[in-house]
């Protein structure tokens, strides 16, 4: 059995967040913002721009893209983030409506920034072991940027959170662009680290912390998860990087493309510096900063359409999320 992408999908709001705008928000000179943190600008959500209607969007290019009915998707699973139009609300069912996937039933998974590496290996799975599924819709939305304080330096490494949506249309038996297999690793030991301190269970949300700005992604221990995410995080990119290229039956020097998701702009360049790859053997996102778990989506449709990708090659998505989870999937393309 085999799976491949029959076809990508992606959404990005208009409006736009520039280098200019953060350095005046955070008090960090532009230089910075633009060469270190490596953002030149980012997209922001609009009034219409909710977390699920972004997936949906992303949903119907993927569809059209791929010139199938949406009658004919089997499973429409929902891999975008927690945050978005009600606060405990199955989004998938919500997408397979809007969608027209009447035959399909729907679930949502989440992995934070890693979730989609983690959807495709699971869809992977699921063709698998039913033989009653042929087509996969993965699709989501992302808009964390809502909870980023600029004025807050202990999130600064946040700062190029943005909003959007992706889509990935999948069938088995497709004989391109193959899904290949996968390498994930998560540490529990950062699973605290980085949260909203208020809004859940432990710390209900209250008028004192929305006047307070609370309702916020922060840090807890700054100094202590640095230190520690120092030790293990751009060994661990490797590592499943490598781990995913050899479960597929190839090497490092076969790696034609990495579609990574947006870092400062060393961290990227160290990771293709290891790997041996040139810089145009990746994109760095610095126009769209970080749109959690699509920017390999991102990244894989600009590449082809830059025709930075041909048939023949090798692929691999990589991403990162706080938790912490490092996730890499290889593709054979074409």
């Amino acid at each position: 059995m085999t799976v491949g992408i029959v076809s990508t999908g992606i959404y990005l709001p208009q409006q736009k967040m520039a280098s200019q705008e953060i350095a005046a928000l955070s008090n960090i000179p532009e230089a910075i913002i633009r060469q270190k943190m490596g953002i030149h600008e980012k997209p922001i959500p609009d009034k219409s721009d909710h977390t699920v209607q972004m997936g949906i969007w992303a949903a119907q290019e993927a569809i059209q893209k791929a010139n199938i009915d949406p009658k004919d998707i089997d499973v429409v699973i929902y891999m975008g983030e927690e945050h978005k139009e009600y606060p405990l609300w199955t989004a998938s069912i919500k997408m397979q409506e809007e969608l027209g996937a009447v035959n399909a039933w729907a679930f949502d998974v989440q992995l934070r920034c890693g979730t989609t590496i983690m959807a495709l290996k699971v869809a992977k799975s699921l063709m698998a072991s039913d033989d009653t599924i042929r087509t996969i819709l993965l699709a989501g939305g992302y808009r964390n940027v809502d909870f980023i304080d600029y004025s807050n330096p202990r999130t600064r490494f946040m700062y190029n959170l943005a909003a959007g949506g992706g889509a990935m249309l999948l069938q088995k038996n497709y004989e391109k662009n193959l899904l290949l297999e996968a390498d994930i690793i998560t540490d529990g030991s950062f699973s605290e680290d980085v949260v909203v301190p208020v809004g859940g269970t432990k710390n209900p949300l209250t008028p004192t912390h929305l006047t307070e700005n609370l309702y916020k992604l922060d840090v807890l221990d700054p100094i202590g998860m640095k230190e520690r995410l120092e030790q293990k995080s751009l060994s661990n990119f490797l590592k499943v990087i490598r781990s995913s290229l050899a479960k597929s039956g190839y090497s490092d020097d076969q790696l034609d493309y990495l579609a990574m998701l947006h870092m400062k702009r060393s961290a990227h360049d160290y990771i293709l510096t290891e790997l041996g790859l040139q810089q145009e053997q990746s994109i760095y996102l610095q126009d769209y900063g970080h749109i959690g778990q699509i920017d390999q989506i991102l990244s894989l449709q600009l590449a082809q359409e830059q025709k930075q990708i041909q048939a023949g090659d090798i692929v691999t998505l990589v991403s990162a999320g706080i938790g912490y989870v490092w996730g890499a999937i290889t593709i054979r393309w074409g």
